[in-house]
């Protein structure tokens, strides 16, 4: 088994996941005891303590996922922030629930759609609200 890389959680976005978690019937979100997984043991930062190159909820990220070694650059929504616009991802999507958490240069293994295992490598948070002084989005 892989190591899991440690990862940190603002205390808004971790109250928001779990009450999503309890809102949310199981049959629309297959991976959510993934997401509750990461969720405990994430070690939970306040929003303004949240170190800069952390990916929060409502960040924009640049990653790479093997194999293939495609690059791509998302914003972290929550499900119903989903509008239809390219460059979004819900937390509900496993690439979603493996990104919440990560730091630069971090990656880690997720299962994928189809049962198959993908491995995500952070490259740059683009964009943070904590970092932006956006602390209760």
């Amino acid at each position: 088994m892989t190591t899991l890389p440690p990862i940190t959680v603002s205390s808004l976005d971790s109250a928001r996941l779990y009450a999503l978690l309890e809102r949310l019937p199981a049959s629309a979100f297959a991976e959510a005891e993934a997401l509750e997984t990461e969720l405990g043991r994430a070690a939970v930062r306040e929003p303004q303590d949240m170190p800069p190159d952390v990916v929060t909820m409502r960040s924009t990220a640049r990653f790479v996922m093997q194999p293939g070694g495609k690059e791509f650059e998302l914003t972290l929504c929550y499900p119903d922030e989903l509008d239809g616009s390219p460059g979004k991802v819900s937390i509900t999507a496993p690439i979603g629930s493996a990104l919440l958490g990560l730091a630069v240069g971090q990656e880690i293994t997720w299962p994928a759609p189809g049962g198959r295992q993908v491995t995500v490598r952070l490259k740059e948070v683009t964009w943070q609200p904590e970092r932006e002084g956006f602390l209760r989005l």
